[in-house]
C-alpha cells in the first residue's frame, strides 16, 4: 500500500511557507539537534552491537557492548553536552524513561540545560518487542502500547515538570497503531515518519498528528554503527547536504535534523566533526536552531491542519 498516514505529493509541489524570523531576518534552514539518551538494560540483549562473540555464541551480560553504549553516557554525553553549550545551542533528546533512574546525573543536567525531551520508550527496545503486539488493534488500539506509552510519557512528565510533546520510537520501530495511541496521549508530533524535508500534517483515529522530520542519511548511528564509514562521513554529509539545500531554500524552508548518540559521535575521534558540523551551521545567517516543540509551533501556524 501507499503511505496510509500522508498522502503522497512531490515535496515541490507543496505551498510556500513562510520561514521563522530572527532579529528581523527570515531564518529558512531549521536545524534540529537530537540527542538519544538510551538506557540499554545490562541483563537485557543489546540492541545493537559494535563486536560479536569470537566465539559465535551470544552470552548475557554482554559486558563489551554493554560498555559500549555506558561509554557514552559517562564521557560521551559530557563532551557533546559541552560542545553545544559552548555555542549557546538548546537542543533535544529523545529520551528511554529509564535513563531517570538508570543515569540521575545525565537526566538532571539535560532537564537543567532546558533540553526539550521526547518520549523514546521506557528502555531501548522496540514498541513491537516490548508489548509482544505488532498487530493492528482495531478501534480501540493496542493496550498494552497504549500502557507502556503513557508510563513512558507519566515518568518523564514527572521528572521535568513538562509535558512531553514529541515521539521517536526506538529504532523508528512503530506498530499499527503507534500513531494513533501517540495522539490519543496528547503528543503533538513523531519523528518515526522519515519522508520529508518539512514537517506535515498525518491522519489517525484521533485528529491530526505531525510528521516531524528526522534523519537517517546525517545520522551517526546509520553512519557509524550500520554502515561503518571512517570519522568524518558525516561532517562530509552534513556539508554536502547543506550545499544542495542552498537554491531550494529560496522556495521552502528545510528542516536539518542531526540525529547524535553519545556512544558514536561522542567518542575522541568523532566528537571534533560534529564541532566542525555546527560552526559550518553556525557560520550562516540563514540558520536558525530550534527544538521539536518550537519547530511544531512554527508549522501548526504557518500550514494549520485541515
Amino acid at each position: 500500500m501507499a503511505n496510509p498516514r500522508v498522502p503522497y505529493r512531490f515535496s515541490t509541489d507543496r505551498a510556500p511557507l513562510a520561514a521563522p524570523r530572527i532579529g528581523g531576518r527570515a531564518r529558512p534552514l531549521i536545524v534540529h539537534v537530537v540527542v538519544n539518551v538510551e538506557h540499554w538494560q545490562f541483563n537485557e540483549p543489546m540492541p545493537r552491537k559494535i563486536i560479536t562473540p569470537p566465539h559465535g555464541k551470544e552470552t548475557e551480560p554482554d559486558v563489551p557492548n554493554f560498555s559500549w553504549a555506558d561509554y557514552g553516557m559517562r564521557a560521551g554525553l559530557p563532551r557533546i553536552m559541552g560542545m553545544l553549550e559552548e555555542r549557546g545551542i538548546t537542543a533535544s533528546t529523545s529520551f528511554n524513561a529509564g535513563v531517570i533512574d538508570a543515569y540521575p546525573r545525565a537526566a538532571e543536567a539535560m532537564r537543567d540545560a532546558g533540553w526539550e525531551f521526547i518520549g523514546h520508550g521506557m528502555h531501548q527496545k522496540s514498541l513491537n518487542v516490548a508489548t509482544a503486539d505488532g498487530k493492528a488493534g482495531g478501534a480501540g488500539g493496542s493496550a498494552a502500547e497504549e500502557a507502556l506509552i503513557r508510563a513512558c510519557l507519566s515518568k518523564i512528565e514527572g521528572f521535568t515538570g513538562e509535558r512531553v510533546r514529541g515521539w521517536l520510537s526506538p529504532g523508528l520501530r512503530e506498530t499499527y497503531d503507534t500513531p494513533d495511541v501517540l495522539k490519543s496521549c496528547g503528543v503533538e508530533y513523531v519523528c518515526d515518519w522519515v519522508i520529508d524535508d518539512l514537517p506535515d500534517w498525518m491522519t489517525t483515529r484521533h485528529g491530526p498528528l505531525i510528521a516531524m522530520p528526522y534523519n537517517l542519511e546525517i545520522n551517526d548511528s546509520i553512519v557509524y554503527a550500520v554502515e561503518k564509514h571512517a570519522s568524518p562521513e558525516m561532517w562530509t554529509r552534513l556539508r554536502d547536504t547543506v550545499a544542495a539545500f542552498g537554491p531550494e531554500l529560496r522556495r521552502h524552508p528545510r528542516v536539518l535534523a542531526l540525529g547524535l548518540h553519545p556512544h558514536l559521535i561522542g567518542v575522541p575521534h568523532r566528537i571534533g566533526y560534529l564541532a566542525k558540523m555546527l560552526d559550518l551551521l553556525k557560520r550562516r545567517d540563514d540558520v536558525v536552531f530550534m527544538q521539536g516543540g518550537e519547530i511544531a509551533d512554527w508549522y501548526a501556524a504557518a500550514c494549520p491542519a485541515k
